[in-house]
């Protein structure tokens, strides 16, 4: 039995035959237009050099051809834009290729390493919503919804809008250097509350008009008033993002409202990575309170990311809502019982457990770490990624030092040295006060293994 040879390579001028006649079969279910006109156009500037002289915003047309056995059996075309992105436009498998050899993600790793390489920031296509395989396609490859628009390119098909940020190695690290934790507020601590009112203060008046000490006062008060549980007094419900030190980093105020919709406002972060952690955290903590979230927000193109790759929903822009310069945006969840817990994993360690080699995630004993359930399904979630695990066993220590004393080392951080690194690393994450919370060890086994 021969291996059977697959090569990604440059279109040739012989291709255009069979290009023309796959792109013409595959688009003219999604896409009105002449689609051999278009083959020949993004073709032929390919075949000159790639130079794209028409394009209002396009310099550059590349295309690619997969190739099994010496046989035509896929393609990706990309179109570089003056905006350092690239617009994949189209990638299609041959339909007797389909399911065979992973020839998509092969097709679409290639034109990504091409886009990284012109130093491109970011991809993007758009995919028919009725196209349902290369639309879970795409976001199984880290595309995220960017919304979607009806009868777009032919009446009756609604086509959606995806892109991949294109982060850089650097970029990754920086993220993940910084490690926050999301609690409820401390009432009792005057040094935190004193912090979450400066924030709020100092970050929140060029968008929304009557920030005052008074108004922060009044954000304490309702929190006092939470035992109530009673939608009529106003109570609050007021989350913190920390980082190792302690210092407040980021803030979100939840006020239940009736028919059981929960406003979240304010919501500030004083950087992307506090901002994500508030996102990914505070869905699961309000389920007891109401079925959706909605949040009033004049967010920054990093905060968008975040927003749409977690699922939350633009329903609309309000001009001078809030303030007379600004367009303020509502962003909405859909929560309830069904809504998964989800926990923030730096990419270091994400790899690791997606690779099977890292079983054990080592937390302290906040309540929400301490709520988990063995058999519960978690959701992790990096910067660029997310997949689920169950919770298969779950053991409790009183310190960092007793743990590592039992558990391997080699499962909780299998590229690290030593033992007395791995503890040296918790050490430098969490304080002596954190870890007088206990410390949780979740042993994690990958769905479907």
């Amino acid at each position: 039995m021969t291996d059977t040879n697959i090569l990604i390579r440059d279109a040739r001028e012989d291709d255009f035959e069979w290009v023309e006649n796959l792109m013409q079969n595959a688009l003219e279910a999604y896409y009105g237009g002449d689609h051999r006109a278009h083959a020949r156009r993004i073709f032929d500037v390919h075949i000159s050099g790639g130079v794209d002289r028409l394009g209002f915003f396009s310099f550059e047309q590349r295309m690619f051809i997969a190739e099994v056995d010496g046989e035509c059996a896929g393609m990706i075309h990309v179109v570089g834009k003056r905006q350092s992105t690239y617009k994949i436009s189209p990638l299609i498998v041959a339909p007797e290729f389909q399911g065979s050899y992973g020839l998509g993600s092969r097709l679409l790793s290639h034109a990504e390493s091409y886009a990284r390489g012109q130093q491109a920031r970011q991809l993007y296509c758009t995919v028919a919503e009725q196209n349902v395989v290369a639309l879970q396609f795409f976001l199984r490859k880290g595309f995220i919804r960017a919304g979607s628009s009806d009868s777009h390119y032919k009446t009756g098909v609604t086509e959606t809008m995806l892109y991949k940020p294109l982060y850089g190695a650097s970029k990754i690290m920086s993220l993940d250097q910084l490690h926050v934790s999301v609690l409820p507020l401390d009432e009792s601590n005057e040094e935190m509350k004193e912090q979450v009112g400066r924030i709020l203060l100092e970050n929140l008046r060029d968008s929304f008009e009557g920030i005052t000490d008074d108004w922060v006062r009044g954000l304490f008060d309702g929190y006092s008033r939470r035992s109530t549980l009673d939608i009529n007094t106003k109570y609050k419900l007021i989350y913190v993002a920390t980082d190792s030190t302690g210092r407040v980093i980021g803030v979100a105020g939840a006020t239940p409202k009736k028919g059981s919709s929960i406003k979240v406002m304010p919501f500030i972060a004083t950087n992307p990575v506090a901002f994500e952690a508030l996102l990914i955290d505070i869905p699961h903590q309000l389920v007891p309170y109401g079925h959706k979230l909605y949040i009033h927000i004049n967010p920054t193109a990093d905060e968008v990311i975040s927003l749409q790759r977690l699922g939350w929903k633009l329903d609309a822009a309000m001009p001078a809502g809030y303030h007379p310069n600004v367009v303020t945006q509502q962003w909405s969840l859909d929560i309830g019982e069904t809504t998964m817990r989800t926990m923030r994993i730096k990419r270091r360690f994400y790899d690791l457990i997606q690779s099977g080699k890292k079983t054990l995630e080592v937390r302290v004993g906040y309540d929400s770490i301490n709520r988990i359930q063995v058999g519960e399904r978690i959701r992790l979630v990096t910067h660029t990624g997310n997949f689920e695990v169950k919770v298969s066993d779950i053991r409790r220590y009183q310190t960092f030092k007793e743990m590592i004393g039992v558990e391997p080392w080699e499962r909780i951080a299998p590229d690290s040295r030593s033992r007395d690194e791995v503890l040296a690393l918790f050490k430098q994450i969490y304080p002596a006060d954190k870890e007088k919370l206990g410390v949780v060890v979740l042993e994690f086994a990958q769905i479907g293994k």
